[in-house]
């Protein structure tokens, strides 16, 4: 498998976030995890450290102070020189979600929690 340098994740569930982290270092996924529980320390960082920004992005959508959804369209916004793709990882298995993360050109896939090997499969495959 592919190790990527850096990848973020945004998701406010800690029980989730340890299991990720585990599974991808087990993998060798990566090699470091970056971990914001909203989408607006993520965006603030971001727009602070414009030259240290991730691989890729799994981000959730239901999260305090800054959702996933509005986090796309913030970060959609940035002047990123460097393509960031994002993948969606969620609990919800409600079609309209599923069909809202399409409407993003960023949003690579949609995948259900929690992160299984071979959605870091799917993940891959869309670098090759």
């Amino acid at each position: 498998m592919k190790t990527f340098n850096r990848t973020c994740i945004i998701d406010d569930d800690s029980i989730y976030v340890f299991g990720a982290k585990k599974l991808m270092e087990f993998t060798k996924f990566c090699e470091d995890v970056t971990v914001f529980k909203n989408g607006q320390d993520a965006l603030t960082h971001f727009q602070n450290e414009m030259d240290d920004l991730p691989c890729l992005i799994l981000l959730d959508i239901n999260m305090p102070i800054m959702d996933g959804w509005q986090f796309l369209n913030e970060f959609s916004k940035l002047d990123v020189s460097k393509k960031i793709p994002v993948f969606m990882i969620s609990s919800s298995i409600d079609p309209v979600d599923q069909d809202k993360a399409k409407t993003y050109p960023i949003v690579k896939d949609y995948l259900d929690k929690p992160l299984k090997i071979d959605q870091m499969e799917k993940i891959f495959a869309h670098f090759k």
